[in-house]
Order: C-alpha cells, then structure tokens, then sequence
C-alpha cells in the first residue's frame, strides 16, 4: 500500500516524470499515463489542464 501511496504523491507533484517508470500509452489508451506498481500492476492516469485523473486500474501483463 505504501508504494502506491508513493506513486499517487509523485504523479500529483511530477505527472510525467518520477518513480514507477512513467510512461505515454498508445492506440485505445492514447493520452492516458501509466506507472508500474510492480512487475504485473500498474496505475493508469490522465492529465489534462494540470489536473490528474486517477483511474487507479491495475492489470496483469499478458507476455
């Protein structure tokens, strides 16, 4: 709990740099933002006008 604790801190303060690897989605998720909690979840944002939306999704990678 406490590294997404960490990760939501730092997306509100540095939503496009920062812990958790951010990085730009493509395709369908185009101009949202994740960042990883761990190797298989992630946390999927959005920012627009300097205001995050937090989706708080967490998903499991399909290799």
């Amino acid at each position: 709990m406490k590294k997404i604790t960490d990760l939501l801190k730092d997306i509100a303060e540095y939503p496009y740099t920062g812990i958790g690897k951010p990085e730009p989605l493509k395709y369908e998720l185009a101009g949202y933002w994740s960042r990883r909690i761990n190797s298989e979840h992630r946390i999927i944002y959005s920012v627009h006008d300097d205001i995050v939306t937090n989706i708080l999704n967490f998903y499991e990678i399909s290799l």
